[in-house]
């Protein structure tokens, strides 16, 4: 199998800015396929940007009605601009975004876009993580397919491309349902992080830059996938448009600690602008795909290193909707059946 060159943005947001991030996001689009990429990574909601002012306070209606109105919706014009982009540069797009429903709800999702300018993956956070639940609804049964065959042609082939959000990296079954889908290359989306935590200080060394790559190098040993850990900026500018200097995120400028990491859980590549977090760019890689087989040969948890005699994984995929039609649902026949 081939080697591909993959791209993981490093970038802030056009905060709160629906049309500006989707410009923004085509631009880098643009910039990592004239580098050779064949896939780029963006990011947890990088479009319209992490809504940090949660975790300083819990409730702000003028903020969140203005987020949104600035998230993107699936059947949209902002959606084809991102489609046709992909399409025109042959590039594959692993794009995190807050989703708007019609009935204005929003929703922590994904979407991967093929080369061939398809939308071949949809999904929303299984479940938000603590203050993001004052913003975001819940996914469902369906969101659990997270895995996609992406087909690069000749000499690559078809490639599985799978992805996450945040902390659904510290979720057992979530991760090992993700790994039996035989994904090869694995997106976990960041938000803006923070520097380490000492021992005296308030917050989570698990939120933190450090304990979030930590994160993604324990899915890549468990998972022996390539992980490129995208995470976005978070300037001075950020920080004032959403208020969030007294809280436990957003509150310093900085938040880029993007990188790529190996099958076998090592980082392959340099922090840019010499380990400024403030920096905003692209980090490249060139996968030699045939190291997964090589991990894969030590370790593969849902294979030759699994004892399903013993534990199992139970798995419901369907999604659970609001309005379900007449004489659709099987009424149980006697209480034992409840």
């Amino acid at each position: 199998m081939a080697t591909i060159r993959v791209a993981v943005t490093q970038a802030e947001p056009v905060w709160l800015d629906l049309a500006g991030s989707v410009r923004k996001a085509c631009g880098l689009i643009e910039e990592a396929a004239k580098g050779g990429a064949r896939i780029i990574a963006f990011a947890e909601v990088w479009i319209p940007g992490y809504p940090g002012w949660i975790w300083a306070r819990p409730v702000d209606l003028e903020l969140q009605t203005k987020y949104i109105y600035n998230s993107l919706t699936l059947e949209s014009d902002e959606m084809e601009q991102l489609k046709a982009t992909a399409k025109k540069h042959a590039i594959a797009v692993v794009l995190g975004f807050s989703e708007r429903t019609p009935s204005d709800s929003v929703y922590i999702a994904q979407a991967i876009i093929s080369p061939q300018g398809e939308l071949v993956l949809h999904r929303r956070k299984v479940k938000p993580t603590h203050m993001e639940r004052t913003i975001y609804g819940d996914g469902s049964g369906d969101d659990l397919t997270n895995v996609v065959e992406l087909d690069f042609g000749d000499p690559l082939g078809k490639i599985k491309v799978g992805a996450l959000a945040c902390w659904e990296h510290t979720q057992p079954l979530l991760k090992y349902h993700s790994i039996t889908q035989g994904e090869v290359i694995h997106v976990a989306m960041w938000p803006p992080l923070e520097p380490a935590v000492s021992v005296d200080q308030h917050g989570l060394w698990s939120m933190t830059a450090h304990g979030c790559q930590n994160l993604s190098q324990t899915y890549a040993i468990e998972s022996g996938t390539y992980v490129l850990h995208a995470t976005s900026v978070c300037t001075q500018k950020g920080i004032e448009a959403l208020g969030s200097q007294n809280g436990l995120m957003c509150r310093q400028p900085g938040g880029g600690h993007s990188c790529i990491i190996g099958p076998d859980g090592r980082r392959l590549t340099l922090a840019l602008g010499d380990g400024n977090a403030e920096t905003e760019g692209i980090v490249y890689g060139d996968l030699d795909l045939t190291k997964v087989a090589t991990v894969k040969g030590f370790l593969d948890v849902v294979g030759h290193y699994s004892r399903p005699d013993l534990l199992w994984l139970g798995v419901d995929r369907k999604k659970k909707e609001v309005v379900i039609p007449k004489g659709t649902v099987k009424q149980p026949e006697s209480e034992q059946e409840i």
